[in-house]
């Protein structure tokens, strides 16, 4: 062939077209291989049971079908739906015509290359020889996968069948087609006729498994030189004893040993063959696992060291960025070989070479040096594009002068190879201009095309430093605009998408394996590979797992254009990826906030240990050893001092940045924080140790400071992370300020408001608690049956402040509703009671009124002081807003500035959530008037009764609790809150009936007075007027003036005297 025809077959760009199209059309053969072989996926005219005649009869007589004649009854069901069966199977027709045309291409290139009679020598024409090699290949890989799809025959024929019956006439490519059928019925024996032999290979970045590839399939093809070639066969024996399955595509292998004596079968002079593939098969089952693991073992260390270095010195990635390339080439090619051979493990006495539960350092090492090429990609700039101007230009310019034949054609090519070359600059970089070289390399595999032919006037092999210069020049060009192709082209894991069992055992091997568990984020890491894995030319693809989406896209073809059915392009392999990303991350989270979560219970314990209630034991050690007491009996525990458990205990925690999947950005701090918050709101709720059936449950000063350690141990995590404990723990105490979590269950608020609800104050109710203001707490009624919990632990003023501390605003207002809900309900009692005889009911309700609200009171004055400790600068204007208000302000205005003021835990006059209560207790049927008359009726009621209350032995006044023992000094907070609320619910003036009700209970009192032969009355009597100054001082609407001008001064003197002398006060 002449060399102007050599120039017109552009032998260069058919090589990459084909290429590109070759892989398209086998991730298609193997889209329709895995949809036939999946019950749930194959074509339903496959399955239908009035097709199951008509499939019969095509396996039996393809391909010469008969639509005539007494063969019709076989294809009544094709008949019946021929419109449906071809717009299914045309999709899967088409994709088969595609296979036989894009043969159909191959065989025209190989016979011009081989018309050409083109020289291959992998280390001169690299691209050349590189291009061929994966075109023979990738045919082969097709014709392989072709075979494997056993309902080709009636796919094939059942739309031709249905095209006979719809238009007249067969389809004008089924007669070729199923020729291609038949002739590939043993793909191996028809292929071995097509190709012939060619031989020498070297690169050192390219990939292991692809040159093994290359010399099995290729040898397996050309087989003759075998015979004749020495080092042809120790090459082929070399490959053979490295494994025993080799890639197809993705997760299709084939057993290359069994597939090699079947080509071999019957062929003359091949019984040495037979014997040295039998032992090569030995070989590779008792020593492939073993050298393979050693190998994994050394590239661990090798790509550990590499790492560390460049990360001390990123800018050895200039002149080393090679040995990345061959380090990543190499660790890929091993991940792989034990991902192929982990589903096919052979029968031998080693299998655990096939397990590697260190798997996870190597996929990190493999990352981290992906992560520093990328990181540091300018770094690789500026060094080669000075490389390429100051060295690669000027030697190239010299082997040109150099050459004594320099053809017109190839003189341009490389004279522009050279000014391209000249004219970069440093600053290029600098500024961050972007480059592009593919026109220059493309013209370098043209130039090589041009040189292999034979008797091409200037012959590449006659020149092999000219392709020394020129193959490392491409890689220099390629570090300036294509270094993600490199990554992709050395360090692509996305297979590992399609064996998706053996990579969550890889997984778990490496999780189960302590020193490995730092590495964990490796997994989730090569996740982000797997959009690598798709091809424009099999949109179906999507279908193949996660049928869904339908719409219709045009697919490119070599010869037509057409239109097929098919699914979303990428949500089958997207939602794998992202659902195994997913789990990944899930277990990483988990096992990372337990160790988190184990540290901080740790810390937790510790810090319990110095509260002061366990300092007695301590105390009390020491003074029976200073007054000599018996020590210990032997085998009793002792208890260790705070500090003995000092030990050093480290643990390493290794994250990674955000990475993305199919355009999601993963972050796996994310999925930390939110095992952190699932498991710390879990942790908090027990540490409560709430017991609804006894009604115990843990101080809030105690869960406070267990949290407060929680939280200090957590806040070490930003040593070694970039994660907001400050967000976590603010979202998990915010969720505890509500009734119920994010996940529906009890929160401390919760917990909490159902204690003291039910364990305090409903005993506080039967006067077996008391409520104490000189303490500001609730106490226990000294009594012989004690009770299981001592009232002032829980509601002394440092309980309370922790209380409020813990459950926040938001939480003392779900407590505050359950208290109001309780207090309408005796509220609603109270109105039913209309006769006199019930007074010392009434009083008993308006008790439990008051110990409620007087609960509620010490609620409210912590919060104020918790408010004033964290934000204090809010607290004073709402004080002042507060303070603006007067009786004549309009009532809705001051409702709306109370209820603004108390939920920051102040005090007001009055109570706006009573106010709203009290509202929400009218009815339709009640009016008004009637309203306010029971109001005024029930104040009537109170008064009247007051006398009564000396008659009971329990009314009297205790100067150390500053109230009565049966809690009756709370009658003074019940009256005055629940009168204001009941008054402005109704509108009226406060003010005025309180002094009404002052008169009437002064009155009364002072006939107490009077009753001086009821000895009873008169024991307690004094202690029922301090009740009157009581509701006098705790208002804000009554003054002494109006009490005086009602009640002589003399009475309150002489009864505080009185109540104050039986205590003895010793002073000196």
């Amino acid at each position: 062939m002449s060399m102007a025809m050599a120039y017109q077959q552009k032998l260069a760009e058919k090589l990459t077209i084909l290429n590109d199209r070759g892989r398209g059309v086998l991730l298609r053969m193997n889209y329709i291989k895995k949809t036939c072989s999946d019950p749930k996926l194959r074509p339903q005219y496959l399955t239908d049971k009035t097709m199951e005649a008509s499939v019969k009869y095509i396996n039996k007589k393809f391909p010469n079908i008969d639509f005539r004649g007494n063969s019709q009854q076989h294809l009544t069901g094709i008949q019946r739906q021929k419109t449906e069966v071809m717009t299914t199977m045309s999709s899967y027709y088409d994709s088969f015509i595609d296979v036989m045309e894009f043969r159909d291409h191959v065989y025209e290139l190989l016979n011009t290359i081989d018309a050409c009679q083109c020289f291959f020598n992998i280390a001169v024409n690299f691209d050349f020889t590189k291009n061929y090699l994966e075109l023979i290949i990738t045919y082969t890989s097709v014709i392989f996968m072709l075979s494997r799809i056993e309902d080709k025959k009636v796919l094939v024929a059942m739309y031709n069948c249905a095209h006979e019956m719809s238009n007249g006439s067969s389809d004008p490519a089924y007669p070729r087609l199923s020729q291609m059928f038949m002739e590939y019925e043993q793909p191996i024996k028809k292929l071995t006729e097509e190709f012939g032999p060619h031989t020498k290979m070297t690169c050192e970045y390219l990939s292991l498994e692809v040159m093994e590839r290359w010399i099995l399939l290729g040898y397996l093809l050309c087989h003759s030189s075998l015979n004749t070639n020495q080092s042809s066969q120790e090459l082929w024996k070399m490959a053979l004893r490295s494994g025993l399955y080799l890639t197809i595509v993705r997760d299709e292998t084939i057993n290359i040993h069994k597939v090699t004596e079947e080509c071999f079968e019957g062929l003359k002079g091949y019984s040495k063959r037979f014997a040295d593939i039998k032992e090569c098969r030995e070989y590779a089952i008792v020593n492939s696992g073993a050298m393979h693991r050693e190998r994994r073992g050394f590239l661990r260390n090798a790509l550990k060291e590499l790492v560390k270095v460049l990360e001390d010195e990123p800018g050895l990635l200039g002149p080393k960025v090679l040995f990345v390339f061959m380090a990543l080439s190499f660790s890929r090619d091993e991940v792989l070989w034990l991902v192929r051979h982990s589903e096919n493990i052979p029968k031998t006495k080693t299998p655990e070479d096939y397990v590697d539960s260190q798997m996870a350092e190597l996929l990190f090492y493999m990352e981290r040096l992906r992560t520093l090429v990328t990181k540091y990609s300018r770094v690789v700039q500026r060094y080669h594009i000075q490389y390429l101007a100051q060295f690669d230009a000027l030697l190239l310019n010299d082997t040109i002068q150099n050459m004594y034949v320099c053809p017109e054609e190839e003189s341009v090519l490389m004279t522009s190879f050279v000014s391209t070359l000249s004219a970069l600059t440093i600053k290029q970089v600098e500024n961050g201009e972007e480059f592009d070289f593919r026109a220059l390399r493309l013209d370098w595999l043209r130039l090589q095309t041009y040189t292999s032919v034979s008797k091409a006037p200037l012959s590449l092999k006659d020149y092999p430093d000219l392709a020394k210069v020129m193959n490392m020049t491409q890689f220099h060009t390629k570090m300036l605009d294509n270094v993600e192709e490199m990554l992709h082209e050395t360090s692509d894991l996305s297979i590992l998408c399609f064996y998706p069992r053996v990579f969550e055992k890889m997984f778990s091997q490496s999780s189960e394996e302590v020193s490995m568990q730092r590495y964990l984020m490796s997994f989730p890491l090569a996740c982000s590979h797997f959009n690598q894995t798709l091809h424009q030319l099999c949109p179906e693809e999507g279908r193949e797992f996660f049928p869904g989406n339908l719409f219709w896209v045009v697919l490119p073809s070599v010869s037509r254009r057409r239109v097929c059915r098919v699914f979303s392009e990428e949500e089958a392999v997207e939602k794998r990826s992202l659902r195994l990303c997913v789990t990944f991350l899930e277990e990483i989270a988990r096992q990372t906030s337990s160790v988190i979560l184990e540290i901080c219970a740790e810390q937790c314990n510790l810090n319990d240990q110095l509260l002061p209630k366990h300092c007695g034991q301590t105390i009390s050690a020491a003074r029976n050893k200073k007054q000599k007491k018996q020590t210990p009996k032997k085998g009793e525990v002792q208890r260790e001092k705070p500090g003995a458990e000092s030990q050093r205990k480290d643990r390493a925690i290794v994250t990674n940045s955000d990475f993305t999947v199919f355009n999601h950005i993963v972050t796996p701090t994310e999925f930390l924080i939110s095992q952190l918050e699932a498991r710390l709101t879990k942790i908090i709720v027990r540490m409560a140790h709430y017991n609804q059936t006894t009604q115990e449950v843990g101080r809030p000063s105690d869960l406070l400071a267990g949290i407060q350690a929680y939280t200090a141990s957590l806040h070490t995590l930003s040593r070694y992370l970039s994660l907001d404990v400050t967000r976590l723990v603010k979202n998990v105490l915010l969720q505890q300020t509500q009734p119920l979590d994010s996940y529906g269950g009890q929160t401390i608020t919760t917990l909490y408001t159902n204690w003291y609800l039910e364990g305090l104050l409903r005993q506080a109710s039967s006067n077996l608690i008391v409520h104490c203001p000189t303490m500001h707490c609730f106490v226990n009624q000294t009594i012989e049956n004690e009770q299981s919990f001592r009232a002032e632990e829980y509601s002394d003023i440092s309980e309370m402040q922790a209380l409020a501390e813990l459950i926040g605003p938001y939480g003392l207002k779900f407590l505050s509703e359950n208290l109001m809900w309780h207090i309408t309900s005796q509220v609603g009692e109270l109105k039913k009671l209309k006769r006199l005889p019930a007074g010392e009911n009434v009083l008993k309700r308006m008790t439990i009124i008051g110990v409620i609200l007087s609960f509620r009171t010490m609620a409210q004055d912590t919060l104020e002081d918790i408010m004033q400790k964290h934000c204090p600068y809010l607290m004073g204007p709402i004080e002042s807003l507060r303070d603006l208000v007067s009786p004549d302000t309009d009532i809705k205005v001051t409702l709306t500035v109370f209820e603004l003021a108390s939920a920051a835990g102040l005090t007001c006059d009055i109570d706006p959530a009573l106010v709203a209560a009290i509202a929400s207790m009218r009815t339709d049927n009640s009016s008004v008037d009637e309203e306010y008359k029971l109001t005024c009726l029930l104040l009537i009621y109170i008064a009247v009764s007051l006398p009564t209350l000396a008659l009971d032995p329990n009314s009297y006044y205790s100067r150390h609790y500053g109230g009565h023992h049966n809690n009756i000094h709370c009658l003074a907070t019940a009256v005055n809150q629940l009168s204001a609320a009941m008054f402005t619910a109704e509108n009226k003036n406060i003010e005025q009936h309180l002094k009404e009700f002052l008169l009437v209970a002064s009155s009364t009192l002072l006939q107490l007075g009077q009753n001086v032969e009821n000895r009873m009355d008169s024991k307690n009597r004094d202690s029922i007027y301090l009740l009157l100054h009581m509701i006098v001082e705790a208002s804000p609407f009554l003054s002494q003036d109006m009490l005086e001008s009602c009640f002589p001064y003399v009475l309150l003197r002489n009864a505080y005297r009185e109540v104050y002398k039986t205590f003895i006060i010793t002073l000196g």
